[in-house]
């Protein structure tokens, strides 16, 4: 193809997406939504909520007629009041006769109740794929899902963005790290932490936990597999919640002589005081995706989630 189609084929996108889509900028995530609109040359809509003072919340959105009306918001704490909103823009999309609703959740709430551990507990993600549905919200995009057992429990179609390119790109190019090495926290997050080091060119390594039988307490072994002797050690995770994990891991690197800390992830919720209890264990950083806004924010996941829509619109 010429220079002159390509740049004739790029233009006609631009206009189609215009006229064809809305990003609705739901209130945990208009920032992102503002990116995504940009990307993608499409219609912003704003959106007025109002929380009254027992905590409702009340929700406008702007008249939008595209074909396609794309809802972006991430349902981090308060949870369940970002959720619910979500479900009331998704609905008023619905009345509003829009063909296609697709719904961005970069942090989607829940997923780590992906099953009943105990007799008698309820299955919230289940619960939480089925009101999505029942609203008429006809494709969920995400990124970085805790389970991929919890997207068994939609019927509609769900797609999982994985953040590791961009994390890891960040971390070669914005970071000067001395003889980086990858860690995982544990077990159970080896593809991940592989993945993001096998980009960067490194070393990984997955440290090992267990639960003491009589307190109950998480360990980490302090017994590594390498040698982390004055080398950068990256931490990668998808969530921080209560930074526990992360300041253990951290305690165990840097009592093996690890040089700087630094713990990387998708989704930083940081739950009360875990930022303090991170920096404490001898984290150098944080450094998360803009699923949830914070300082820490420092990798847009606009591009990607744009990419994603642009070739769903056109597909």
């Amino acid at each position: 193809m010429s220079t002159f189609l390509r740049m004739i084929s790029i233009h006609e996108t631009c206009y189609n997406l215009n006229r064809e889509v809305s990003i609705i900028a739901g209130p945990s995530s208009s920032d992102l939504a503002t990116r995504i609109a940009r990307d993608l040359d499409a219609e912003l809509v704003p959106v007025d909520v109002r929380i009254f003072t027992d905590g409702e919340s009340k929700i406008k959105i702007g008249k939008t007629k595209k074909k396609y009306c794309i809802i972006v918001q991430s349902t981090y704490p308060p949870t369940d009041r970002h959720l619910l909103q979500a479900l009331m823009m998704i609905k008023k999309c619905t009345d509003c006769k829009a063909m296609n609703v697709y719904t961005v959740i970069p942090y989607l709430a829940y997923a780590r109740q992906d099953r009943a551990f105990l007799e008698g507990e309820v299955i919230s993600m289940e619960l939480v794929a089925k009101l999505l549905e029942a609203v008429g919200t006809r494709r969920v995009i995400t990124v970085d899902i805790h389970s991929s057992l919890a997207l068994s429990h939609f019927t509609i179609n769900v797609q999982n963005i994985s953040s590791i390119s961009i994390l890891a790109d960040y971390a070669a190019n914005e970071m000067k790290l001395n003889k980086p090495i990858v860690v995982s926290p544990d077990s159970g997050g080896i593809i991940r932490a592989r993945e993001f080091a096998k980009i960067l060119k490194v070393d990984m390594m997955a440290l090992k936990k267990f639960r003491d039988r009589d307190t109950g307490e998480v360990h980490i072994d302090e017994r590594l597999d390498l040698s982390v002797i004055d080398r950068d050690a990256l931490l990668v995770d998808d969530i921080i919640s209560s930074g526990d994990s992360i300041a253990k891991a951290c305690k165990v690197l840097k009592k093996n002589n690890s040089s700087k800390v630094y713990a990387i992830c998708t989704h930083a919720l940081l739950i009360g005081d875990a930022m303090q209890r991170i920096k404490a264990a001898g984290v150098e950083d944080v450094i998360a995706t803009n699923s949830i806004p914070s300082e820490f924010a420092k990798v847009d996941l606009s591009r990607i989630i744009s990419e994603n829509l642009r070739n769903l619109v056109h597909s």
